[in-house]
């Protein structure tokens, strides 16, 4: 009988290593990229927590750009800056919609922060501490000069001679309120003889009685100053 041929015992299946041991040996490979990763994490985690908390900051309207007195303010004029409490003056206006349509009483450079006594809402209104009243001056030519924003020294002088008088220093030009009110002033109207209307002014209190015991008796003349 012929020899039985041995059989070939199949190849024994690759040993498997470890899953833990593989871990370790992946984890061993990428030990410098995973110690940089940490750090990065640890410096940015530092950094964060070594910064300064952002600002407080309120919502000021400015003027956006330079606005003539006796110009209409238009949403153009205006923005909304956001700055820090004390750089704006108490009372600023901190909505747009309150500047929009008022008129400037003052010349307002662009970035100036407006609050209510720079504007002329429609009603005659001065600087804090001052009053409004109407003054009619000798000379027309003088009255076309002067406009919203104007300051001006008003004097006073007897037509019969005599040396003239002070009645109010750097008076504040204001525009007329809506509806010609500055024709109807405390110091008379106009009445159709075609001399200019009267001039709204803010004074102190003390130069408003001034002004009014002289327009009975003077002539009120004004000298524009700075």
């Amino acid at each position: 009988m012929p020899p039985t041929p041995r059989r070939t015992p199949p190849p024994l299946p690759p040993a498997r290593r470890p899953v833990r041991l593989a871990a370790r040996a992946w984890v061993w490979r990428l030990r410098h990229l995973l110690a940089a990763t940490c750090l990065a994490l640890a410096a940015g985690a530092v950094v964060h927590a070594l910064q300064p908390p952002p600002p407080v900051t309120v919502a000021a309207v400015v003027a956006a750009r330079d606005v003539a007195a006796g110009a209409t303010i238009s949403s153009d004029d205006v923005r909304v800056e956001h700055v820090a409490p004390g750089t704006v003056p108490a009372g600023a206006l901190s909505g747009a919609g309150a500047a929009v349509g008022a008129t400037a009483a003052v010349d307002l450079p662009a970035g100036l922060p407006l609050v209510p006594s720079l504007l002329a809402t429609g009603e005659a209104t001065g600087p804090p501490g001052t009053v409004v009243t109407a003054v009619r001056l000798a000379d027309a030519a003088v009255a076309d000069l002067v406009g919203p924003g104007s300051r001006v020294d008003l004097l006073g002088a007897r037509p019969e001679g005599g040396p003239g008088t002070t009645l109010a220093t750097r008076a504040l030009v204001l525009p007329a309120p809506a509806g010609g009110a500055a024709a109807t002033g405390v110091l008379g109207s106009v009445d159709g003889s075609g001399d200019p209307p009267p001039l709204l002014v803010a004074v102190q209190p003390a130069e408003a009685l001034a002004l009014a015991e002289a327009s009975a008796s003077s002539r009120i003349s004004a000298v524009v100053v700075p």
